[in-house]
């Protein structure tokens, strides 16, 4: 359990958590219809700050040595306010600051080579930890929609690790002709304001903000903080790489973990991811109704700020905790009647409460799940392994280990005697281990990658499924490859082509989703995205993880980068795990 001592919200609504507050009490929204943004050819209807508001922030990050892009600037300012309101001193070595973003900088990528290393999320967030004071190494947390949550759990595993005192989360995302462009392909865009769960819903809106939470481990004397994130997890449904699961099975699952000994009476509300389409509103319906919470007021806050990707984890629990908080329910816009199948309790009208705990549920590509539960008052009791601490130095070893470079192959030290190399050494080593999933011809390479190296794994196994495992993956480059050939569609005037086949690879963690599907792997699946390949980092991330895992197969873990289609490099390791009476585990 931790303690959330301040935050922040930074939105086209206002640029303090208290701002923002206040506009969505009042009912006020910040989505609007703009003619043909960026050179699009089409309108588009999303919550974009205005030409004040980005000049503000430039000017107040402004550094005479090097500028600060729209990106940095919204998340330095972000950060910096909820800063100004506790006394951490972010030089020291426990305090770790983790950037939740889906696309970051990438309005630096203009088509031209090489590419920029701001482009590279990792980099970024070594930009803003080094003009914040943060001296840790920071880590992005790339989980596609979910990623706002996904860092919260990131946040929660390694403070109660003991790796960590505090923890500077920050989600941020801004909209542009990449982006917008991609989810109009996708044709989920609506040309008018979003309505969650509403019988008339017709696709969502984008929106760019800021948001930040700064944490502190119940650990750490101190009384700032009533506000406690008791549980959280990741969950797959191992469905599809785009489309939820029609019954909600790992929204379902997500819930059913944070709310194990919770009754439905105790809260205040769930805040839903509701991004006003189809499936997405359907699918949480079900899971909602499964978990036995129908009865359970429903927020849902992309009616507001539109869909904020990275940030929107952020933006929504804070929200939330805020106003419940000051005891009200935000209600939710444009929802009048109901359209899913699910029984919710939904209404546009602000609602009272007395009630002091909520669950906050998010849901996005490559099958992703995430479920947070905060209770506001006295922590309890924090349940510590052995003497009260964690034992850190003790990391996990691995089982199995894949190694693929685009030269060679091994499996456990053994080489794989290969006829190619670059990518057509990929559909070798597909050809030899396993034939039998055309889908494979489908993949982008970085999916490419990671199916053969998991595939191997697998067979490294025996008898042995990759079913019950997590999987914690790690990169520097992000989908740098499908970046750069989305763009290419959409930068050329009159050669405006963009197409969802490309598109839904520039979210890196598909290739999560992917490989969940071919296994049936329904744990938690994670991307973080370093700023170099960093052991270290990435065995304490483990670490950290395994304790709270229900996997009974341990995890799959490893980096997997690929900055070119013939300059690739793929370790993975299974990691078993036994927790004995110490809290150690086992391999």
């Amino acid at each position: 359990m931790i303690r959330v001592l301040s935050t922040n919200i930074t939105s086209p609504l206002g640029m303090t958590t208290e701002e923002n507050l206040l506009a969505v009490r009042d009912g006020r929204s910040a989505l609007l219809r703009n003619e043909r943004p960026w050179g699009l050819p089409f309108d588009v209807c999303a919550s974009l700050f205005s030409q004040e508001q980005e000049h503000a922030l430039l000017q107040e990050s402004a550094d005479a040595r090097e500028p600060f892009t729209r990106f940095e600037s919204m998340v330095l300012h972000s950060v910096r306010d909820a800063l100004s309101h506790t006394d951490i001193d972010v030089s020291d070595s426990r305090v770790l600051l983790i950037l939740s973003t889906t696309k970051g900088n990438i309005e630096l990528l203009d088509g031209k080579e090489p590419v920029g290393d701001g482009v590279f999320p990792g980099n970024t967030a070594s930009r803003i930890a080094l003009a914040l004071g943060i001296t840790t190494k920071p880590l992005v947390v790339c989980n596609a929609c979910i990623s706002g949550v996904a860092a919260q759990v990131q946040a929660l595993d390694l403070l109660d690790s003991g790796a960590y005192d505090y923890a500077v989360v920050v989600g941020a995302d801004c909209q542009g002709a990449f982006i917008v462009s991609g989810f109009n392909c996708l044709k989920a865009l609506s040309e008018d304001p979003c309505r969650p769960f509403d019988m008339e819903r017709t696709g969502l809106n984008l929106g760019e903000a800021a948001a930040t939470m700064v944490f502190a481990s119940d650990r750490v004397p101190g009384n700032g903080g009533m506000w406690h994130l008791k549980r959280g997890c990741v969950r797959n449904d191992a469905f599809h790489i785009t489309n939820p699961s029609p019954k909600g099975e790992g929204c379902f699952r997500a819930l059913e973990y944070v709310t194990d000994g919770i009754s439905a009476e105790s809260l205040a509300t769930i805040g839903a991811h509701g991004t006003a389409t189809m499936y997405n509103d359907q699918m949480e319906s079900v899971a909602i109704e499964r978990a036995g919470l129908s009865d359970v007021p429903l927020s849902a806050l992309k009616g507001y700020f539109g869909h904020t990707m990275g940030a929107a984890g952020l933006v929504e629990t804070v929200l939330t905790m805020e106003s419940v908080a000051q005891g009200w329910i935000p209600g939710v816009a444009g929802y009048a009647e109901s359209g899913v199948s699910g029984r919710i309790n939904a209404s546009p009208d602000l609602r009272p409460t007395d009630k002091k705990s909520f669950i906050k549920i998010m849901s996005g590509f490559g099958g992703s799940n995430g479920a947070l539960l905060y209770t506001m008052g006295e922590a309890d009791s924090v349940a510590m392994h052995g003497n009260g601490t964690y034992p850190v130095g003790d990391m996990p070893v691995a089982r199995h280990t894949v190694r693929i470079t685009s030269e060679t192959a091994e499996v456990d030290g053994t080489s794989i005697p290969l006829s190619c190399n670059g990518k057509d050494m990929l559909t070798e080593l597909y050809r030899t281990s396993s034939s039998d999933y055309p889908r494979f011809y489908r993949m982008d390479v970085l999916s490419r990658l990671a199916f053969v190296a998991f595939e191997l794994l697998r067979k490294a196994m025996g008898e042995g499924t990759l079913s019950g495992c997590d999987a914690m993956l790690f990169n520097r480059s992000s989908s740098i490859l499908s970046d750069r050939k989305h763009q290419g569609t959409i930068s050329v005037p009159g050669e405006f082509f963009p197409g969802p086949a490309t598109f839904v690879y520039t979210l890196p963690n598909v290739m999560l989703g992917e490989v969940a599907m071919r296994h049936d792997m329904k744990g938690a699946t994670s991307l973080i995205i370093l700023p170099e390949k960093d052991s270290t980092l990435m065995s304490q991330m483990v670490y950290a993880a395994m304790l709270k895992s229900s996997c009974p197969d341990g995890m799959v873990a490893g980096w997997i980068d690929c900055p070119d289609e013939n300059e690739f490099e793929a370790e993975i390791s299974i990691y078993k795990h036994n927790h004995n009476n110490n809290g150690r585990i086992d391999t």
